[in-house]
């Protein structure tokens, strides 16, 4: 395996293990995380958020694949220019960032303060911005083959963004009172 995909595949085992590690310690030690973490956003609105998290998971596994099975880490380049080091970094921000929201969130939570609610706030960026930037670099990339596996990436990435753009960095805040 090339060194490019080796370290991916650390990126995503260990950010993972972040991610899923903060939620976990998040609801095991917030007995009220769940509420908590709705904020305010309005029960009509909730189904979405259980439906894209389902969509986005999917999607995460689709563009993985692709990602990691379909492209040479060695030839293909994004744009004529950039290489699979720009994917990784791209993950390393998408999931440091999202294992940072929860602690985040229910440290602003407890604590009322301003400055964890703009820390908050911006770890919810940077995994948009991250994402945005996964689905730039899948669209522009040079080679998009196999054809279906290029286009189940795209619409998986469509589906994260979702996600972590519309829903997780706009919507949410908006609602949000802790």
């Amino acid at each position: 395996m090339h060194s490019s995909k080796r370290t991916m595949v650390i990126i995503n085992v260990f950010g993972g293990i972040a991610v899923l590690g903060s939620y976990a310690h998040g609801i095991l030690t917030t007995p009220e995380a769940g509420a908590v973490l709705w904020g305010g956003v309005p029960e009509t609105l909730r189904p979405l958020y259980t439906n894209s998290m389902l969509s986005a998971t999917a999607g995460y596994f689709a563009f993985t694949g692709f990602l990691l099975f379909a492209v040479n880490a060695d030839r293909d380049r994004i744009a004529g220019r950039y290489g699979f080091g720009l994917i990784n970094t791209l993950y390393a921000v998408i999931l440091i960032a999202s294992a940072l929201w929860m602690p985040l969130t229910l440290a602003t939570v407890s604590s009322g303060s301003e400055a964890l609610w703009i820390a908050t706030r911006a770890v919810l960026a940077a995994t948009a911005m991250g994402t945005l930037g996964l689905l730039g670099s899948v669209l522009l990339l040079d080679r998009r083959t196999p054809r279906l596996g290029y286009v189940l990436a795209v619409i998986g990435l469509l589906a994260f963004a979702t996600q972590t753009v519309a829903l997780d960095a706009l919507v949410w805040p908006a609602y949000f009172r802790g």
